[in-house]
């Protein structure tokens, strides 16, 4: 294409496409749109129309949602002024090795990430009044319009929506809680990310741990209401499994001591004959202890797990312990188990008389 190629020939075709109706300043100079016809296809009544600084609508209508999100991370995943090259020229229809390249590091969070994972509480993205994206903390980038652009020191790894990089759900939530202020809206939230099965309480716990928000007074009932939620979830699951898997049936929930003796702590299931209990692993992130002070602390609440199941182990009681999550991605793995803790029961020691009670 030359500079005597007519300029109604250089302009982007309408298209079904999201990704063509929404493009760069440096993509329509890639097709030999200059600045200065960009500027003048945007005057008052024209065709085009500029939604962001460097971010141009190619129709006079107002943005879809998705035009929105497009735009947005065009305008966040530009490369800095110092890093910027001349812009090799493209290929149509798309913008080269892949439309993410268009992107950078640049990544969707917060409700809009949510609304793309399908949470029902925040509703349509074509609703949403802001659209949260997540970029390095060395990019000297603003806010604009529609788009606020959050900083992190340490940018997660981005999954992958559609074609639309997005924050992982935890972070996604923390994002979102951050600019949350009803302790309803909050609780909402959090509830469906576990209900749901979009992720497990204690990353949520960490995630809001890490951005110093389980202190605010609209987070802290909800995180309660949020790991009540997830040990009934993984309890749910836990009886799916058993069922499902033709296991056989344990006593639930009960209350392990000897007779005459010490109580020896609660589990989730066991099964009489066979000295074989399970128990559920729903712990979360202390409040308030960033996660290397966590890291390098003793947890006191993995070392009672752990003292709990030495005690049974010594008394011939096969202790299996189980991750929501590994129920929730691996159930069947998990069912075979607890199948091989119960079979191999017959080749073990009898195990000590331990009372079982209700918990």
């Amino acid at each position: 294409m030359t500079q005597n190629t007519p300029l109604s020939s250089r302009l982007p075709l309408p298209s079904e496409d999201v990704t063509l109706r929404v493009r760069s300043a440096a993509q329509l100079r890639a097709r030999g749109v200059s600045a200065a016809q960009t500027s003048a296809q945007c005057l008052p009544g024209g065709p085009w129309q500029q939604i962001l600084p460097g971010v141009y609508l190619l129709h006079p209508g107002p943005p879809t949602g998705r035009e929105r999100l497009h735009g947005a991370l065009l305008y966040a995943g530009r490369p800095p002024v110092s890093t910027r090259r001349a812009p090799a020229r493209l290929a149509e229809p798309g913008y080269g090795p892949g439309e993410e390249d268009a992107y950078g590091e640049a990544m969707v969070t917060g409700v809009a990430a949510l609304a793309l994972y399908g949470f029902a509480a925040v509703g349509p993205l074509g609703a949403l009044h802001r659209i949260d994206v997540l970029v390095p903390r060395t990019r000297r980038l603003r806010s604009a319009r529609f788009v606020e652009v959050l900083r992190t020191a340490v940018m997660p790894r981005a999954v992958r929506v559609g074609e639309v990089p997005v924050a992982p759900v935890e972070r996604a939530l923390a994002d979102a809680v951050a600019a949350t202020a009803e302790a309803s809206d909050v609780r909402r939230l959090l509830t469906e990310a576990v209900r749901e099965g979009h992720c497990e309480p204690a990353a949520v716990v960490r995630e809001l741990s890490e951005a110093e928000l389980l202190g605010r007074p609209a987070v802290v009932g909800a995180v309660d209401a949020l790991l009540a939620e997830g040990q009934a979830a993984a309890e749910a699951r836990l009886y799916a499994m058993v069922r499902e898997h033709g296991l056989p049936d344990p006593v639930w929930n009960v209350e392990l001591r000897l007779p005459g003796g010490p109580r020896l702590g609660a589990v989730d299931a066991y099964w009489p004959d066979h000295a074989v209990a399970v128990e559920l692993d729903a712990r979360a992130p202390r409040y308030g202890v960033p996660a290397r002070r966590r890291q390098a602390e003793e947890d006191p609440q993995w070392a009672a797990y752990a003292a709990k199941r030495e005690q049974l182990e010594r008394l011939g009681v096969t202790v299996v312990h189980l991750t929501p999550r590994k129920l929730r991605e691996a159930a069947d793995q998990q069912a075979t188990v607890v199948r091989t803790a119960l079979m191999a029961a017959a080749d073990r020691e009898p195990a000590a008389y331990v009372m079982v009670l209700p918990r």
